[in-house]
């Protein structure tokens, strides 16, 4: 499993704490979200929750990424490889592998056409 991030990543990770349940909640924000305080209000009593870290999501993906079993990728804008990542993903994206046993799911009943060939594409 791999992470890909953009190494300009303006996006913080927060995490806050709700004064009245001592509930914890992670929230991400991009510098124009963070603007609007209502992402930081507790939905439930609409006060304020503390805040007790805040960070670059890309330091904290650095940071923990061996904790999830990922590979981190950091790509630059400056390629045309990357540039497209960056307008087509955000700056943010992964590649996950789960496997897949399609002899188990197909249960050996598939009704192929004759004519239906893989090898023809």
């Amino acid at each position: 499993d791999s992470l890909i991030v953009w190494e300009n990543l303006l996006v913080t990770r927060y995490v806050l704490r709700s004064s009245s349940s001592d509930e914890k909640r992670v929230i991400h924000l991009r510098p124009e979200e963070e603007r609007d305080r209502s992402h930081f209000l507790d939905p439930e009593t609409q006060t304020e929750m503390e805040m007790e870290e805040s960070q670059l999501l890309l330091d904290w993906l650095a940071l923990n990424y061996r904790s999830f079993g990922a590979v981190l990728e950091i790509v630059t804008d400056r390629s045309q490889e990357g540039s497209q990542f960056v307008r087509g993903f955000g700056g943010i994206g992964g590649i996950l592998r789960y496997q897949v046993d399609f002899q188990h799911m197909a249960g050996g009943d598939l009704d192929f056409d004759e004519d239906f060939d893989l090898d023809d594409y």
